[in-house]
């Protein structure tokens, strides 16, 4: 029961952080060193990334006729325009090829962590400070050309570092770009299910061959809850973040990183004295 509670609270901090610019991967190692999951090491690598997959669902449900082609009531244009969505998406996901490959190099320390969170925030609100002097050249999905997605890309690619944040790299460089905020939020959500689909089943490949398909059924209930549950408090999160940048920018959440950061830096150096 009490490990049901664990996958219950991860839930909810995914579901959380992950669509905010605060990093949900260091937010859900550090809740790890405080509610460990009693699970083995390599299911905990598993757990991390496949619980995203609820985040994933909450996109594809609350933007299902934006990314669908097919949608009902859209005409040639409307069609021929998803499709050019889509390949916006696919290009800007081109450089998480190269995460991949060094993914399992990153260092996920606490001290990496609150030096990316400090970082990216002091970044976060001299980006928001540099926008209030100019209007953005992008308003709408469509506008976003190739040369601008696959710049997103490279942005995204910065998220491989934990406590980066998949959202807050993507959405300062589309901002950095000129693309307004709400067309940020909404691509760097986009971009978010090859990135998730791709890192889970990375994820769930390399479980398989080190372990086999070894789950036991405690892992499983947990792994399931925790992912229902993520996706339920996305879909609350996503349209409530939209309405909220709609009247506000991202320097909040740049404070909130740094202030994170230096906790983390506290509560680290107390540890190693």
């Amino acid at each position: 029961m009490i490990e049901i509670i664990k996958a219950i609270i991860f839930g909810i901090v995914q579901g959380i952080t992950e669509w905010l610019p605060i990093s949900s991967t260091a937010h859900l190692i550090l809740l790890n060193k405080i509610i460990a999951l009693d699970v083995e090491p390599a299911f905990w690598d598993l757990f991390e990334v496949v619980i995203q997959l609820g985040s994933i669902l909450a996109v594809l449900i609350l933007f299902f006729n934006t990314l669908n082609p097919y949608a009902k009531g859209k005409n040639a244009k409307e069609k021929e325009s998803t499709f050019r969505l889509w390949l916006m998406i696919i290009v800007a996901s081109i450089p998480l090829v190269i995460g991949a490959i060094f993914d399992d190099y990153i260092p996920d320390s606490p001290l990496v962590i609150a030096f990316t969170l400090i970082l990216y925030g002091i970044i976060f609100i001299y980006v928001e400070r540099y926008n209030k002097t100019r209007k953005p050249k992008i308003k709408s999905l469509g506008a976003i050309d190739i040369k601008t997605a696959l710049l997103i890309g490279l942005f995204q690619l910065l998220a491989v570092i934990p406590g980066t944040s998949r959202s807050g790299a993507t959405i300062i460089g589309a901002s950095i770009l000129g693309l307004s905020r709400t067309v940020s939020a909404e691509f760097s959500f986009f971009l978010a299910i090859p990135a998730m689909l791709g890192a889970s089943g990375l994820k769930l490949l390399k479980y398989i061959l080190r372990t086999g398909f070894s789950f036991n059924a405690n892992e499983v209930i947990i792994l399931l809850v925790a992912t229902v549950v993520s996706f339920v408090v996305s879909l609350y999160v996503i349209q409530n973040l939209l309405k909220y940048i709609r009247k506000h920018d991202f320097t909040i959440f740049g404070y909130y990183r740094i202030v994170l950061g230096i906790i983390i830096l506290i509560v680290f150096g107390f540890k190693l004295l």
